[in-house]
């Protein structure tokens, strides 16, 4: 009797316990698009398909106002965020490059010259995720499941494969337009495994260029672009005019297989790759029947945008490629990892602007910021006051970095230089605020924008003033072809934030959301705790809550 109550007892604890085990899915793929606009997923909707871009929006939920609450908006310290829940203030990752405020010293944003590259003897290799301060939702999930989780990330921007990846990844891989191939550092390996040296024999970078980058559609259908040959697209050495068919089969002899980077077919290149992870390392198919996370960024729609613009043909003809090549990324996760079984999000590091030259051409407002002349100037001016044209470093990053060691050096005021600075700024043209970032969160200035200067804002990293250009108004001259970013401006920092699959409720919402809130939104989904710098919140309307 006592035998058998017992043994019911102890069967209902371990139903009780099983139930109460976190259900997950399979696989969660972020999916990264540089330079993405939000508007893009309706900007070129007439002709996209049924299975790329609209799927998303038909059967995930779109959160349709997402916006990055910092400042500068680039590519490094968009894909830290994203996966972080945090911002430069605190994960660290203050622009792509950054100055060191205590020594001078210019940083790149994965640079780590304490590892060697792996698959390549190039400097390119020496990259690693440790200037990241912050632990990212990989991170968390790798913590989660004690490390039986898979996780790797794939870029052709070392940045965009290593920072989404996270500190404990068992793989990060980038493109190096040198060889062709996908390299890693040691990081994380010593070796690359046999299925990467196999997939960079198959040389599909040549295949591709090969084939020459001419429209997907006839090019007089292109109605949502500018004309083919304009003043604000950029061309390749070799090239007269930067024209349709475009000879990559040619160019490639001068350019190398950096120029895949600039065309479509390295988002497809891209994504060929991330598809064979799937498929060697058996992702979603974890034995363990851990969550397995692959983190994918595609670069191209960035090369592309600063060389051609916003609202080129190429543009254009870019996202529609696209559009085909996520409907067969989808259909390659609905077979092999089930349809159902997999949680997918979509969103982008930053957006982009028009052309400056290109807006004013149109009766626009906007201009341009010679930051070199505008140094100088300073410079010029703080000579005539302190003895010394060299205490401005740089103007990086819309920030003034000063040179603490020769003003310390020479016992000069930082006060009165900062003073002197910020009353020569504010004289420039195209110039809204200039910030003092002692006193940043005292400024008279709208309180969103003062938010966004406040987190983007690292102590050790950022410089001690910051310039908030007028819209419109970029750092840079009339020379300069194509797109660019890097503002607090909605063309910046509105962004696509769509979820689809496993545990997401299908909808849309015009609610305000932050970039931060991806990782929280993730953490709740997969029942983990948040990363260990987050301060956005869970999106409960994805989740259904």
């Amino acid at each position: 009797m006592w035998k058998f109550f017992f043994t019911a007892l102890l069967t209902i604890t371990i139903a009780i316990q099983v139930e109460a085990q976190p259900a997950r899915p399979k696989l969660v793929v972020g999916l990264m698009i540089d330079q993405m606009r939000w508007d893009y997923l309706y900007r070129f909707a007439d002709r996209y398909g049924d299975d790329g871009f609209k799927r998303l929006l038909n059967e995930g939920f779109s959160c349709e106002n997402a916006l990055l609450n910092y400042i500068p908006t680039v590519t490094a310290i968009g894909h830290a965020s994203v996966y972080t829940g945090s911002v430069p203030a605190i994960h660290g990752i203050a622009g792509n490059d950054w100055v060191i405020q205590a020594t001078g010293q210019p940083m790149y944003c994965t640079q780590d010259d304490n590892v060697r590259g792996v698959g390549t003897l190039e400097r390119e290799g020496q990259q690693s995720p440790r200037n990241l301060l912050a632990s990212t939702i990989t991170d968390q999930l790798k913590l989660a499941t004690n490390f039986q989780a898979k996780v790797i990330g794939i870029s052709m921007k070392d940045r965009g494969g290593i920072l989404p990846a996270g500190h404990f990844a068992d793989a990060a891989y980038w493109f190096e337009g040198k060889s062709g191939n996908w390299i890693s550092s040691t990081f994380y390996m010593e070796k690359l495994p046999g299925w990467v040296e196999t997939f960079n024999k198959q040389k599909l970078a040549d295949n591709y260029l090969k084939q020459d980058w001419n429209t997907l559609y006839p090019i007089d259908t292109y109605i949502n672009s500018t004309a083919d040959d304009t003043p604000y697209e950029g061309k390749w050495p070799g090239e007269e005019t930067p024209t349709f068919p475009r000879k990559t089969s040619e160019l490639m002899k001068d350019a190398g297989y950096e120029l895949i980077k600039t065309t479509p077919q390295g988002n497809t290149l891209t994504l060929d790759f991330a598809k064979e992870a799937i498929k060697q390392e058996q992702l979603g198919n974890n034995s363990t029947g851990t969550t397995d996370f692959l983190c994918v960024s595609l670069s191209s729609t960035d090369y592309i945008g600063h060389r051609y613009s916003l609202s080129a043909i190429e543009m254009e003809d870019t996202y529609l490629r696209l559009d085909q090549d996520i409907a067969d990324f989808l259909a390659y996760l609905d077979k092999h990892i089930g349809k159902g079984n997999y949680t997918f999000f979509l969103t982008a590091d930053h957006a982009a602007s028009y052309n400056p030259m290109y807006y004013t051409d149109q009766q626009g407002n906007g201009g341009y910021l010679f930051a070199r002349q505008i140094q100088r100037n300073l410079n010029n001016e703080l000579e005539k006051k302190f003895g010394s044209d060299k205490i401005v470093r740089s103007l990086m990053n819309y920030q003034v970095h000063l040179n603490y060691g020769l003003i310390d050096s020479l016992q000069l005021s930082l006060k009165e230089i900062k003073k002197t600075v910020i009353n020569s700024l504010n004289k420039e043209d195209g110039i809204t605020y200039v910030i003092d970032m002692e006193g940043a969160q005292h400024m008279f200035i709208p309180a969103p924008l003062r938010e966004k200067v406040i987190n983007g804002y690292n102590r050790k990293h950022s410089g001690a003033i910051q310039i908030i250009a007028d819209p419109q108004w970029y750092a840079g001259t009339p020379r300069s072809p194509g797109t660019t970013h890097g503002v607090w401006s909605p063309y910046d920092s509105h962004i696509p934030l769509v979820f689809m699959g496993w545990g997401i409720q299908r909808g849309v919402s015009n609610k305000e959301v932050h970039v931060v809130d991806i990782a929280p939104t993730l953490a709740s989904l997969l029942h983990i705790m948040e990363p260990n710098g987050n301060i956005g919140k869970p999106i409960v309307e994805v989740l259904g809550q």
